[in-house]
């Protein structure tokens, strides 16, 4: 038995997940709204009871940041390659204008 989704399956699939989030935070913003039920669905015992309804009704989430982790970057590897040491960079010299095709000047 293969367990494939089909591309009709995928979105079908995907379209359950998102009306579950949706039904999820409906739900949550009516028992923001309503305390007497949210307190029927389960009992806050202390202060510090935190849930989704309570974060809604507060507005604000606390939190306490992790601190960064800083690690000192590896050093490159050496070039594996052959490097030649009498290296002698050669340019060839253009002539010409740096306005050659500016707009004209009476336009």
């Amino acid at each position: 038995m293969k367990l494939r989704l089909t591309d009709g399956n995928l979105i079908a699939l995907r379209a359950i997940v998102v009306a579950g989030f949706i039904g999820a935070f409906l739900f949550a913003v009516v028992l923001a709204a309503a305390p007497q039920l949210h307190e029927r669905i389960h009992q806050q015992n202390d202060a510090t009871h935190q849930c989704a309804v309570t974060l809604l009704t507060a507005g604000n989430c606390e939190h306490t940041p992790c601190d960064a982790i800083a690690i000192a970057p590896r050093p490159p590897k050496r070039p594996t390659a052959l490097v030649y040491r009498h290296f002698q960079l050669v340019s060839a010299r253009l002539e010409f204008s740096p306005l050659e095709h500016a707009p004209p000047a009476i336009s």
